[in-house]
């Protein structure tokens, strides 16, 4: 979506802040030996409580309020009986809406003691978002944003999962533009002051090719090595963009 008036703007920090919270208290609550489903059901009690809903099983009928991916798992990971170890990289994806407006985020978090390729790749996906933010703002396009992403993460050694990426946001999930991590020179949408973004570097320590699992929603790395995902719903200024959920 665009931001037309303040009354908007208003809504949508509203959600991101909301967004922000549950994530923030999902990642410190996470920890080996707890489920995947009792993180997610702190998930949507948290979002209750400010009167916000999981926009994934809104829309979708996702099954589940937030979607969590371990290791391999890149994203739409569904919540069970799957138990956290020691060592694992854990993706938070958050959608939830409230009012009529939506905010996405999502974050990697280490279990415990992770290896030394976990913590590069984590700390990779943050760093390539913020790399994108430097062109998130009028007078770009939505390819330089996907150029500034895969020159950190191929710089760093690892790989974009080039299927996955970024995408309008702000009245349901998915909206157009879509915000690829990789330069696209076919991918030439003019970023306007107002335009909400979810920009999400999502990379994979392999080659980046995915597959779909077994329950019909996860996407994994085809060659099953570690993913990392680093996301912020952001509005477009001429300046510095505003981070919704920041």
């Amino acid at each position: 979506m665009s931001v037309k008036t303040e009354a908007e703007l208003e809504k949508l920090k509203v959600i991101g802040r909301i967004v922000r919270k549950t994530l923030d208290r999902m990642a410190a609550a996470a920890r080996s030996g707890m489920t995947t489903a009792e993180l997610d059901e702190l998930g949507r009690k948290s979002l209750a409580e400010d009167g916000a809903e999981p926009a994934p099983e809104k829309v979708y009928g996702f099954p589940g309020a937030v979607c969590i991916s371990v290791n391999d798992e890149a994203v739409h990971g569904v919540p069970g009986n799957r138990v956290l170890r020691d060592g694992d990289l854990l993706k938070l994806d958050l959608v939830a809406c409230k009012d009529g407006f939506f905010a996405d985020a999502a974050v990697t978090v280490p279990i415990g003691k992770v290896s030394i390729t976990a913590e590069a790749l984590r700390r990779c996906a943050e760093t390539a978002f913020w790399n994108a933010m430097k062109v998130a703002r009028v007078g770009y396009r939505t390819c330089h944003i996907g150029r500034e992403v895969e020159r950190e993460v191929r710089g760093r050694g690892f790989r974009v999962m080039p299927g996955l990426g970024g995408h309008g946001v702000g009245r349901t999930i998915h909206e157009q533009p879509s915000v690829p991590n990789y330069y696209d020179r076919s991918c030439r949408t003019k970023l306007s002051e107002g335009l909400v973004l979810a920009v999400e570097p999502i990379i994979a320590a392999g080659d980046g090719r995915e597959t779909l699992l077994a329950d019909g929603w996860t996407i994994g790395t085809a060659d099953r090595s570690l993913s990392a995902h680093y996301e912020h719903t952001i509005m477009i200024t001429r300046g510095e963009p505003l981070l919704l959920t920041a």
